[in-house]
């Protein structure tokens, strides 16, 4: 909808980024300090009015967005208050001004976030933004226009989508009246363009939103009180002497970045700046709050909803460990979520499963300690209603018990004080006991940790035996040829950026193969960034795998190596394993023998060697080292200057050109497509058993289902009498018939009635079972042979079946049976399917799924 705008109003909103200069940039505008600014966070948007060069302004200011990459990584009240700033400015606002900093990069991820904050407007918001550049004196002799070219593709794609609307302020030169004129100026033109129109939304969206924050603040009102009622209960059987216990001892828990040493720091009062290193192992230290001794164990921290499965060993045994450096055990555990960020099924998950590591009995020893409440905006009673059922269920599992502090604002005593009684409440509901860690789960730390000390020696003295066979050559290469392969968001581009000392790939955002050069280390390196293939492999496309060989062409003459990235902090097993071998199968089998695995996250180490790592984690990994003939390296991106980690990496290179006589590994690109497409063809063969296989056993299913349906009738007709000289094939109603015989005729009528409703409610659920099924069956007739001459993915299993949950743990244990099933090809290129010996399966595909352009042989 659209509406006149008046000729002497103008509307502003101000949005962005985290100290980007929007509450400098109100200042300016209105040309007096109306806003907040230096250290003081926009928490809530602030409204303000002014009369500048005749015109009537009002301006918001709205709070600025954190650096989420995704709608799902907002938090839900996050989202409300920013389609609400629309409404604090009736009828709507005249234009947005994005406010972008020029003394910081406008990178990929950056651009992400916009357009993720952007999308809750909708795409007609673009029409009424513009570009607010601020930092301007970073320019120096440089213009705007060559500022935005020089920057790249991310800053060039926003001036576009704002369709070349941009503005340059200086906040500091507040002489300057020109540029709020001009600025003024260009928002008047901008009106203009869209017909006088402003940004409007319909007002029956807002009561929406505003009802639901009434309810949120309805439900937080009552868990506030909840919460209350039961701290009061506690207080009143604690004793006065008891009120100050004399020491405590507590572990910090929760996924990475949530600031956990930030609350340790803040709760023993250290003001030491952090070194923002990441806490690699548990670490126990001490100090005092008032009187009471406190000893705080500090412990790594997972990826934010990664369940317990994909993190490494080494933090598992540091996180159970950490229970062991407080002898005889702590007295609480302050589970650290990020008050700042969404909390979803998925993060619940995780918490749960790396909490539960610890053993039983964990939760009643647990409080919830939410962070970085100075960006909350509201109570944080608000935020757990706010979030959701996730959320709500953890704060329930951890007994109502949560605090929340700002670490930003470490000098205010009372959220520590608060944060110990509540500490203190929870240890005398305990009975003012420890959490006593089973001893076993010590044993079997240490006994592991030997294994693996043994095993990281064994290899230290291989690999050293074998490079030492091998002589290292005092002339080092001219000429390095680099490849990088691995899923996504695993640090490739990164590490092509540290390998070549200079910022060229941009991280989380290829999609395609890119080639760099440069001069490092008295070397010619060029450093190929592939695209990243999916963990899940059923994602995969043949597009990805034919980008995956196209980075090869980048460099005709061949590569001097392939790095295979994997993160240290994460896990590597069966199913990473899968994918991974199943690209490496694209090539010739000599590719190994080009192969290095380079291990990212390097930091993630601490004091452990590699050899440690690979020793504890899966045996997947170790497959891997061994296929690459135990090569590997680790590398820390986060220190790009530390350039011995490269040369290094250099020199180990340099040996594997020696190894294979200085020839380069170069692919026929050819044969690599064919292998693709072989590849697909197998895979969509795999999806056709799959569905036949499900159509088998969904009519067998069915069939069951009206034998047992029929039952039911006959047994009812039983019951009822309405079966006269019927004879029951039921064992049930014969039983039933004795037990009605031998008791009264009073009593039987109730029991009858009873049983009858029972046997009704069962057989129309089966009816409606079995409608579902044979439309089930009726619909997949038609989808059992694919095209093969098409190169799309196979069709997903339909709703139909997923809906359907009971009874289905057999099939899918044959499905899983069927996923690893291998299909290769025999002397005359036929596909075959390798069933097991010991599998009890032998020649099931009938000829119908067989019939295909290519004969399927299948042995017995």
């Amino acid at each position: 909808m659209e509406a006149n705008l008046e000729e002497t109003e103008i509307r502003v909103i101000l949005i962005g980024s985290r100290w980007a200069g929007k509450s400098s940039s109100g200042n300016t505008i209105l040309r007096k300090e109306s806003f907040e600014c230096g250290r003081t966070r926009t928490a809530q948007s602030e409204v303000r009015h002014g009369l500048v060069d005749g015109r009537k302004l009002t301006v918001i200011d709205a709070p600025g967005w954190s650096s989420s990459l995704s709608l799902a990584e907002i938090p839900e009240g996050d989202k409300q208050r920013f389609k609400l700033n629309v409404s604090k400015c009736p009828p709507g606002p005249s234009a947005f001004l994005l406010v972008i900093p020029i003394d910081s990069a406008f990178s990929v991820e950056q651009k992400t976030s916009v357009k993720e904050h952007m999308k809750l407007l909708g795409e007609r918001v673009w029409r009424y933004t513009m570009v607010l550049f601020t930092c301007g004196d970073y320019l120096g002799e440089k213009t705007i226009e060559q500022h935005i070219e020089s920057e790249g593709q991310a800053l060039k794609w926003l001036i576009e989508k704002c369709l070349n609307r941009y503005h340059v302020f200086n906040n500091k030169d507040e002489s300057n009246l020109s540029q709020v004129t001009k600025l003024l100026q260009k928002i008047e033109e901008m009106v203009c363009y869209n017909g006088g129109s402003y940004y409007k939304v319909e007002e029956h969206i807002f009561q929406v939103i505003k009802e639901k924050q009434k309810e949120v603040a309805e439900r937080a009102e009552e868990r506030r009180k909840k919460a209350e009622d039961q701290r009061q209960h506690m207080k009143a059987l604690i004793p006065e002497e008891m009120k100050h216990i004399p020491k405590l001892q507590m572990i910090l828990l929760g996924s990475r970045n949530v600031g956990k040493t930030s609350v340790g720091n803040t709760i023993l009062g250290y003001k030491d700046q952090e070194d923002g290193k990441r806490t690699a192992k548990s670490v126990a230290r001490r100090g005092f709050v008032a009187k009471t001794e406190i000893i705080l164990v500090d412990t790594p921290g997972w990826w934010k909803g990664f369940p317990v499965f994909d993190t490494p060993e080494a933090i598992k045994d540091e996180l159970m460990r950490s229970m062991f450096l407080c002898p005889p055990g702590p007295h609480v555990f302050l589970l650290v979520i990020d008050a700042d960020a969404s909390f979803n099924a998925k993060h619940l998950d995780a918490m749960t499963s790396h909490v539960e590591l610890l053993g039983d009995g964990v939760w009643r020893h647990t409080i919830i300690v939410f962070t970085r409440g100075d960006w909350l905006g509201t109570s944080i009673e608000q935020y757990i209603e706010g979030e959701g059922e996730a959320l709500q269920s953890l704060v329930e599992q951890c007994g109502n018990r949560y605090h929340v502090v700002d670490n930003k604002n470490a000098s205010d005593g009372t959220q520590i004080s608060e944060l110990m009684e509540k500490i203190t409440e929870t240890v005398a509901a305990n009975g003012w006991g420890y959490f006593v860690p089973d001893q076993q789960i010590f044993r079997t730390i240490e006994e592991r940790r030997r294994k693996v000390e043994e095993g990281a020696m064994l290899r230290q003295s291989q690999v050293k035996a074998t490079r030492e066979s091998l002589g290292v050559s005092s002339n080092k290469l001219q000429e390095l040829r680099i490849i990088l392969l691995g899923q996504k968001t695993v640090g490739k581009s990164a590490t092509g950026n540290t390998l070549l000392h200079k910022e060229v790939f941009a991280s989380s955002q290829n999609e395609q193969c890119q080639m760099q050069e440069g001069e490092v280390a008295g070397r010619r390196v060029t450093v190929i960034d592939t695209l990243g293939w999916w963990q899940d492999s059923s994602c995969c496309t043949d597009d990805i795998d034919k980008e995956i060989a196209r980075g090869f062409s980048l460099s005709p003459v061949g590569v001097h190596v392939i790095l295979l990235v994997i993160p240290l902090d994460l896990t590597f097993r069966d199913p990473q394993r899968v994918t991974l071998e199943d690209h490496m199968n694209l090539f010739h089998a000599t590719v190994w023998k080009h192969a290095m695995v380079l291990f990212t996250y390097g930091d993630k180490l601490a004091d452990k060697s590699l050899e440690e790592h690979i020793e504890r984690e899966h045996s997947a990994l170790r497959w891997l080292i061994e296929k690459c003939e135990n090569r590997y390296h680790a590398m820390n991106n986060m220190k790009k200057r530390d350039m011995n980690q490269v040369t290094e990496l250099f020199e180990k290179i340099e040996e594997i050109v020696a190894a294979n006589s200085g020839k380069l590994f170069c692919p026929n690109i050819n044969e690599i497509h064919l292998r693709i497409e072989e590849k697909f063809k197998r895979k969509q063969l795999k999806h056709v058993l799959k569905r036949r296989l499900e159509r088998e056993y969904r009519r067998r299913e069915l069939e069951l289902m009206k034998e047992f349906q029929e039952t039911l009738h006959e047994l009812q007709n039983d019951i009822s009498g309405g079966a006269t000289g019927t004879k029951s094939k039921s064992l049930v109603g014969n039983r039933v018939k004795l037990t009605t015989r031998s008791t009264g005729q009073g009593k039987r009528d109730g029991k009858e009635e009873k049983l009858d409703a029972k046997i009704s409610q069962k057989i129309k659920k089966l009816d409606e079972d079995i409608e579902r099924l044979s439309h089930f069956l009726g619909n997949s007739k038609e989808f059992l042979i694919p095209d093969f001459k098409g190169s799309s993915q196979a069709p997903s299993i339909p709703e139909s079946f997923l809906e359907r949950k009971q009874s289905t743990g057999n099939f899918e244990k044959v499905l899983g049976w069927l996923s690893n099933l291998h299909i290769g090809t025999n002397v005359e290129n036929q596909l075959t399917l390798n069933f097991s010996q010991t599998s009890g399966y032998r020649s099931m595909v009938s000829s119908e799924i067989l019939d295909f352009d290519r004969k399927v042989e299948v042995p017995e």
